[in-house]
């Protein structure tokens, strides 16, 4: 294999890392975050500091360990009350491809590369991230060194799927070559109800590469649903903002300072506690759909997926009092009481009155973030009445 042709999509290798920290150094952006951060450590002081502490990082494995190690025990240790992950269902000594619900930007895989490390798995995370993301040049350079691989937004048709058949490629070559794991989202975007469905074009996507039919080429990623909980979603104030911006105007679409804003509070907001669960290897299934129609076989796939991430939600308090107060019920009240139903409601209008737009409808508001909270309730009672 030519693996010259993933040189623009992958994670940096060994070998460039030294001139990508230096590329970073020297992007003007950049500076000026670090500035913000330490505005009384002069710039070639800064910069000094960051190279004596690169001495030694030859792969961006090496990064993770020595630097976003850290940044995520300290985001976790600050701005949520513990973190949790039950991995019962597979072994540490594997590789696998997971596919999960998407809350954060980019918590989610960052998370998860601490926990596979603190659970003594072999490798940390190979992450799909979307080019949308990449602001910055800095950014992109950052992510690379993070062991981020690019996934090509906005293209025509013809330029999409040849980008989607390298992406596949590359996922096949991480998974079976390099030994490696991967993390991407079961949709593009997060779902911003919190009612978490996978898109069948991401498993065709998977297919466009490996060799065999859909059912081996799936087969040979080892796919494993993971289910994501936060007790609170920093966010959950911006999507129901989102909600009404396009209610009121259908043409309403984010800008990239609205990117930024997502991605620093969904780090810099409190989430409560954290549960990431995984569940049993689609490999202990998938032999099952394979004399099925090829339409067939994604659909199938897409709701086992579906099913197994939805089974594995861990349940707040808010989620049942949300679920209760919408559908004026006490239907879940044995899993909360009076002060919980208080500190829930004050949180929900704490969020609520951080929203600054035009013709504020605090009723539409409340009910888009009540729903956001009482979906994963919802989803979790069909798995279990299927």
């Amino acid at each position: 294999m030519n693996t010259h042709e993933f040189d623009e999509i992958r994670p940096y290798e060994e070998g460039e890392m030294k001139q990508a920290l230096n590329d970073l150094l020297a992007d003007r952006h950049f500076n000026k975050m670090m500035q913000g951060m330490a505005p009384w450590l002069p710039k070639g002081i800064r910069n000094g500091f960051f190279k004596l502490m690169f001495i030694g990082v030859k792969t961006p494995l090496d990064f993770q360990l020595r630097f976003m190690k850290h940044v995520v025990r300290y985001v976790l240790r600050k701005y949520a009350h513990g973190y949790s992950f039950d991995h019962k269902s597979i072994s540490n000594k594997g590789n696998y491809l997971f596919i999960s619900n998407h809350r954060d930007i980019v918590l989610d895989s960052a998370i998860l590369d601490l926990m596979l490390h603190e659970a003594h798995f072999p490798t940390t995370c190979e992450i799909a991230l979307g080019d949308n993301l990449l602001i910055y040049p800095w950014i992109k350079i950052l992510v690379r060194m993070n062991k981020a691989f690019i996934v090509r937004r906005s293209l025509k048709a013809k330029e999409m799927l040849e980008s989607s058949v390298l992406m596949s490629r590359y996922m096949h070559y991480a998974i079976a070559e390099k030994k490696e794991n991967i993390w991407i989202a079961q949709r593009e975007g997060r779902a911003k109800d919190s009612s978490d469905h996978t898109q069948d074009s991401v498993l065709k996507m998977l297919a466009l590469g490996g060799e065999g039919t859909i059912v081996e080429k799936l087969k040979a990623l080892n796919i494993v649903p993971l289910t994501i909980s936060y007790e609170y979603d920093p966010c959950d104030y911006l999507k129901a903002q989102e909600f009404q911006l396009k209610r009121d105007d259908p043409s309403w679409k984010k800008s990239k300072q609205d990117d930024l804003d997502n991605m620093r509070i969904g780090i810099f907001g409190f989430k409560g506690h954290v549960h990431y669960h995984t569940s049993t290897p689609v490999n202990t299934w998938i032999d099952e759909l394979k004399d099925l129609p090829k339409t067939e076989v994604y659909k199938e796939i897409a709701q086992r997926l579906d099913k197994a991430i939805h089974a594995g939600y861990k349940l707040y308090p808010g989620n049942y009092i949300a679920y209760d107060k919408l559908n004026g019920t006490s239907t879940f009240s044995q899993y909360y009481g009076e002060r919980e139903k208080n500190v829930f409601d004050k949180y929900v209008s704490q969020q609520i009155a951080k929203i600054d737009i035009p013709n504020k409808d605090e009723a539409f508001l409340r009910e888009r973030i009540l729903t956001m909270y009482a979906n994963p309730v919802v989803n979790k009672l069909q798995t279990e009445t299927k």
